[in-house]
């Protein structure tokens, strides 16, 4: 096989992506692949990414921090729908101002591209009027939290009235159980683990709310990942599966794997850009071994059924 840099991989990972998920369910190599995509497939099929943010990280600078770049970089790619979030979220206790400004921001720099996720904060007062300016002032499809940082676990008492409100109005309901390994957090900053039960009991409650789980492998042996998935509808984005394979692991495709601990309609693509490179992401999927089905469901097909397009 003749060699490929690096450099060249990743440029054309997309054009790779695309090309597997071709019509007939062949498994193909990716040089293979490459050289068989058809003028446009790339386009045609494309990614929706569930998971990026924008803004500024508070504790370093990012490349791609800069909305207009950061766009440009996700249509290198071909994202062709990218669901954001706001890094301000995090620590800032003005909600309705980080939500407008995100919203302005998508409106403004997004290039049709995204799909602006506001926030609310369980810890302060009247964030039910912030789901409410979120979907009627904002049109937001969802709500993005983020337990830990923003400062309640998932026991929140209103947790489960969160959950209710999203599924009243329509809303999808982003739970991000972390933003980056908790080795390099700041040493001011206490994030503590997330725990789910509180949210499988919710969702029990609620079994129509459509919610997603961001950043999320479940614990080492997976017994709340198991759960989250025989007990509730919740799916997941694969912005925190690790190691070779680790897609084809989840949903079972792997060799020697008789059974996922995800069923793949349960698995969105995500990257957690700008913190991750996007071409991790990308990699996740062009090295573990899925067919076109379950392919072209992870790039696209399970989140337009969780968000149809208009």
């Amino acid at each position: 096989m003749k060699h490929i840099d690096r450099r060249s991989f990743l440029k054309n990972s997309l054009l790779t992506t695309a090309a597997l998920s071709l019509p007939g369910g062949l498994a193909v190599t990716p040089a293979a692949a490459a050289s068989a995509a058809p003028a446009g497939s790339a386009q045609a099929t494309g990614l929706v990414d569930t998971n990026v943010n924008l803004f500024s990280w508070p504790f370093r600078k990012l490349k791609y921090s800069d909305t207009k770049s950061l766009v440009a970089k996700l249509k290198k790619h071909r994202v062709v729908e990218a669901w954001a979030g706001s890094f301000e979220a995090l620590l800032h206790k003005d909600m309705d101002g980080v939500n407008a400004r995100l919203a302005a921001e998508c409106r403004t720099n997004g290039g049709g591209l995204l799909i602006p996720f506001g926030s609310v904060n369980l810890a302060w007062p009247d964030w039910e009027e912030d789901v409410r300016r979120c979907q009627e002032v904002h049109k937001m499809p969802g709500i993005r939290i983020y337990p830990g940082y923003q400062p309640f676990d998932l026991d929140h008492p209103d947790m489960e009235r969160l959950v209710r409100m999203t599924a009243e109005r329509g809303l999808i309901l982003q739970v991000v159980f972390g933003m980056e390994d908790p080795r390099v957090h700041h040493p001011q900053i206490t994030v503590g683990r997330v725990s789910s039960a509180p949210l499988i009991a919710a969702l029990k409650n609620t079994p129509n709310a459509r919610v997603q789980l961001l950043h999320f492998s479940g614990s080492v042996r997976g017994e709340d990942l198991n759960q989250l998935m025989k007990e509730t509808s919740a799916v997941m984005d694969i912005s925190r599966l690790e190691g070779n394979g680790a897609v084809g692991r989840m949903i079972g495709s792997a060799p020697g794997m008789t059974a996922g601990r995800a069923p793949v309609e349960r698995v969105l693509f995500g990257s957690h850009a700008p913190y991750f490179p996007l071409e991790t992401a990308i990699l996740k999927l062009i090295e573990s071994p899925l067919d076109a089905k379950q392919l072209q469901a992870i790039m696209q097909g399970n989140a337009r059924r969780l968000l149809p397009r208009a």
